[in-house]
């Protein structure tokens, strides 16, 4: 193989089909999967339009099994696979005491087992072979409690800031790192789509550097993650925000 082998989930929209589109420009084969399969194959065929270095796959993330047959799927097509993105999310504001329990179930579902089942099958499946990268996209609101997302969101994101540790620790030792991106407001359509002109103007002033944060970039540091010398970042929580959040 002389090309190396991403699977990115939520890959069909949003920072995740820029995901996917850094890693292919950056010489990788891609595998992109959502449950918006429709959706990501147009992305797949945007990036090769004859499927060679780019296909998609139908993931639901709240489920171990499709995390199983997305692996089995890549490795009958491409025989390997190097790195997992989970970068698949959702949420909802909703003010913090109207949260029901099957919202909250909803939300963690997508955010939080999405990363248990993705670290849990890749990781085994990367320790088996003595190498493997994982990047969990996170989010700043895991690490400040949110104010444009909801609770439930915040929780999630934080719980996946400890998973990636929890992974990261036991499966170093059989050559798999394990890492999160924290990103704050990112320049995305989706981003002017769904926040007001005039809230927006008001996040965007109370960022030390004064403008939204570049999806490209959050790609670019999965990259430098997914790298083969990349060995020695391990269990980190790589922030992106702006100076929103410094510690």
């Amino acid at each position: 193989m002389s090309k190396r082998i991403v699977l990115v989930t939520g890959a069909a929209r949003g920072l995740g089909a820029v995901v996917a589109r850094r890693f292919h420009e950056a010489g990788y084969k891609v595998a992109l999967a959502d449950i918006a399969v429709e959706a990501a194959q147009a992305a797949a065929r945007d990036l090769s339009s004859d499927g060679s270095s780019a296909f998609a796959l139908k993931l639901d993330v709240t489920s171990k099994a499709d995390f199983e047959s997305a692996r089995d799927t890549v490795l009958e097509r491409w025989g390997a696979i190097d790195v997992l993105v989970n970068n698949a999310g959702a949420s909802k504001v909703i003010p913090v005491m109207e949260i029901t329990a099957e919202q909250f179930d909803q939300v963690i579902d997508v955010n939080l087992r999405s990363v248990l089942f993705g670290c849990q099958v890749f990781g085994q499946h990367f320790a088996a072979r003595g190498v493997g990268r994982i990047v969990n996209i996170a989010s700043l609101a895991g690490q400040n409690g949110g104010s444009a997302t909801g609770a439930h969101y915040a929780a999630a994101k934080g719980g996946a800031i400890t998973l990636t540790k929890v992974f990261a620790r036991d499966l170093a030792a059989q050559g798999v790192t394990v890492n999160a991106i924290s990103p704050g407001p990112l320049d995305l359509p989706i981003v002017h789509e769904s926040v007001p002109a005039d809230k927006l103007e008001k996040v965007i002033a109370g960022i030390p550097v004064g403008r939204l944060g570049s999806a490209a970039y959050i790609a670019d540091v999965a990259i430098m993650l997914a790298a083969p010398d990349a060995y020695f970042a391990n269990g980190a929580c790589w922030d992106i925000n702006g100076g929103l959040f410094m510690r």
